[in-house]
């Protein structure tokens, strides 16, 4: 305190008269300067605050006699202060609940304030009382820290809670400065933080934060803080009101659910509900390679694809303005590859009564999108197929065709209406005698989820009939439900109907200078042995054997014309098979120099057939065998039998056929081919006519063979059965 100020104080050295009079008042009288400062309090003031009276000279009112500060008190010491006018406030006093009533008379060195005790009850009644009461019984109730604060920062009134934590009675901190409370004066990064916040606000400002605070060693709270600021009738700030909410357990969840979200490896990140980014968890910068400042705010966008920047922004900033759920797909960069890969991000708002916060993850769903990419290529690829008029695909239902595209729809001249309308039943579409091959491929078909592609005719919607090749597949979990594809087969068998009527004539057409050919080769034979020229005999017998080898071509090609027109004929009769067998066996040992022909085994008793047809299927039997080992000189012929049937077995330990050529050696034309092996001559012919023969007698024939160590033709045959 300055020399001057202690001039100017009221003293009993200066009017020992007055200051006795003074010290007789009933009630507290205080003097206070322009700053506040007590320069004379009475024993009363003295003993009402609870101090002794050379004490209170030179502090403020508000620290000096704490006892007597109040909000009420405050304004109207600043009241009286700015407008030099005298007037009147009542309150109750926070220490001793008593009900004051004070006169305030501005001095020419001050303010003079006169306190008197008022403690009848009937005053209780008035409507000031009771609302200071209110106000009061308020404070007190709110679990909220509250204080009231002077702009400068002295505390001017504190409720229970804060005193409560920090174990400190009120008359203790009032009218000191609130950034010297325990417990921020034990935390003092919060200090700081704190001391910050009065100044802003005492600028008129409202102040938000959130600080952790120690009101006693060993514990701590986390708050959520709020101070604004009160003006007065000319826009002043009055006073400051401070408001902390408790948010410790909250924080405590939240830590837990950050470790959580830190072990998620989801990209999580969470932001301010005008949508900055305000936390983002570990595994986005660890795979962004992005820092905490180059995230913040929409720093974020600089890891998206240049192609989904601006979608991916714009679709953001209205979700902030909407307050809808944000969901969006986006291609983020990782940090260390450079690759761009799809996250699925989505983003809600957290809400009480308005939007406090975004929380959102972000997933990578890279792989899900390949996978959905290649569905989509394949769709269309599928769709092309579909569309194309190459060949005709049908979904089938059962029986039904529930769908078919334009390529069927064409070939059998129904409509797209009368597949909708269930009209096209596939069954319906084959004719009877192809009905039993086609209920076998699909009996296939729901047994094995596919089927072999097999001929057959359709019956068009206009009544004529349309060869087709038939396949399929059957969907697992649906056997009934099939996808049938069918190739017009019109083309391919028109080609076959003029080969066979070709091979047909030609055949005939060969027949008869061949014929005419033998008979010539015959009389000259003949002729040259009369006249004794033996020198060309072995040129006549090689002229021979050729001449029946293009004789057997011819009557091959004839044979197989007439079984593509269905009149090969057959003579029936009763068959000695053991005699046929051993004579077949002996003209191929005469034909054949270079193997041995073994039979084991008897065929006893007879069976109908035609006789030349059956020796033509063995004799082409063991002529393959001996065209397709010769290496191999040993050749065996088994018969055995039972009561039904006889089996015959022709082996060769020559070449073998491969496995994947077994089924197809019995068509027209085909030939078992090594690329390793000298070619065999033939026209593929043989075992298509031997396979039909026996087919006609009720017989079956079999092959069974090993690549490199030969194979096993065998034909069973009923004995009763007649062709």
């Amino acid at each position: 305190m300055s020399k001057g100020k202690q001039r100017e104080r009221v003293t009993p050295e200066s009017n020992r008269q007055l200051m006795d009079l003074l010290e007789m008042l009933p009630d507290a009288l205080i003097f206070l300067d322009e700053t506040a400062t007590i320069q004379y309090a009475n024993a009363r003031a003295a003993t009402m605050v609870g101090a002794s009276q050379h004490e209170l000279p030179g502090n403020t009112l508000w620290q000096g006699a704490s006892p007597l500060v109040s909000i009420a008190l405050y304004q109207a010491v600043v009241t009286a202060t700015h407008t030099r006018q005298p007037l009147q406030v009542e309150y109750r006093s926070p220490v001793t609940q008593t009900w004051l009533h004070v006169q305030l008379s501005p001095t020419s060195q001050g303010i003079a304030l006169c306190f008197h005790d008022d403690t009848e009850p009937t005053r209780l009644q008035d409507p000031f009382r009771q609302s200071e009461q209110r106000h009061q019984d308020l404070l007190e109730r709110i679990s909220d820290g509250v204080v009231i604060l002077t702009p400068e920062g002295l505390i001017l009134e504190i409720n229970q809670r804060p005193l409560a934590d920090a174990q400190v009675r009120r008359e203790e901190v009032v009218g000191r400065l609130f950034t010297d409370f325990p417990s921020w004066s034990s935390a003092p990064f919060a200090q700081q933080q704190l001391r910050a916040a009065i100044v802003q606000a005492s600028l008129g400002e409202t102040v938000r934060f959130e600080a952790r605070i120690r009101p006693q060693p060993g514990r701590y709270r986390d708050l959520a803080l709020t101070i604004t600021s009160h003006l007065d009738a000319n826009q002043q700030v009055e006073y400051l009101t401070y408001v902390g909410r408790d948010i410790t357990a909250h924080k405590q969840a939240d830590e837990e659910s950050r470790v959580l979200v830190e072990s998620m490896p989801n990209l999580v990140w969470m932001t301010r509900a005008d949508g900055f980014v305000e936390y983002v968890n570990q595994r986005w910068y660890h795979y962004t390679g992005l820092t905490r400042e180059q995230t913040q705010g929409d720093g974020w966008s600089a890891s998206l694809h240049p192609e989904d920047q601006q979608r991916t922004v714009a679709a953001w900033h209205a979700a902030v303005q909407t307050g809808i759920p944000y969901e969006i797909t986006s291609r983020i960069r990782n940090g260390t590859t450079g690759e761009y890969r799809w996250f699925l991000v989505r983003g809600i708002p957290l809400k009480d009564s308005q939007i406090l916060r975004w929380l959102g993850t972000s997933t990578d769903i890279d792989e899900q999108k390949r996978i959905e990419e290649a569905l989509r290529q394949s769709q269309e690829r599928v769709h092309v197929f579909m569309d194309s008029n190459i060949i005709g695909i049908i979904t089938a239902d059962g029986e039904e065709i529930v769908e078919a595209n334009e390529a069927f729809l064409h070939m059998t001249g129904y409509s797209r209406e009368d597949v909708q309308n269930r009209r096209v039943n596939w069954v319906h579409m084959t004719p009877p005698e192809y009905l039993p091959v086609t209920q076998q491929a699909h009996q296939e078909l729901a047994f094995h989820q596919s089927m072999r592609p097999y001929e057959k005719e359709y019956v068009c919607k206009d009544g004529s009939r349309l060869p087709v090749v038939v396949g399929g597949v059957a969907f697992q979990d649906n056997p009934l439900h099939s996808i049938v594809f069918v190739l017009d087969n019109t083309a391919r068998k028109e080609l076959e109907r003029r080969k066979d009527d070709f091979l047909s004539m030609a055949s005939h057409e060969l027949r008869t200078p061949l014929t005419s050919l033998k008979l010539q080769t015959q009389l000259l034979g003949k002729h040259l042995a009369k006249q004794g020229i033996s020198g060309v005999a072995p040129a006549l017998s090689r002229m021979e054997v050729q001449v029946k080898q293009l004789e057997r071509l011819i009557g091959e090609l004839l044979d197989v014309s007439k079984l593509q027109a269905g009149r090969l004929e057959y003579v029936l009769e009763p068959v000695n098979l053991d005699a046929l067998l051993r004579d077949v066996a002996e003209t191929m040992q005469q034909v054949s120099a270079t193997h041995t022909i073994v039979v084991r085994g008897t065929a006893p008793g007879s069976l109908v057939g035609d006789k030349d047809r059956l020796e033509q299927v063995f004799t082409n039997l063991l002529s393959n065998a001996i065209k397709y080992a010769p290496d191999a000189p040993l050749i065996e012929m088994e018969v055995s039998a039972s009561a039904e049937t006889v089996t015959i077995s022709v082996r060769d330990q020559g070449m073998g056929i491969p496995k994947e050529q077994r089924e197809k050696i019995f068509e027209r034309f085909y030939r078992a081919f090594d690329p390793s092996q000298r070619a065999v001559p033939g026209l593929g012919m043989g075992l298509y006519i031997v396979a039909e023969i026996v087919k006609q007698h009720g017989g079956t024939i079999t092959v069974d063979s090993t690549v490199g160590k030969g194979s096993t033709f065998t034909v069973t045959l009923p004995w009763k059965r007649g062709a």
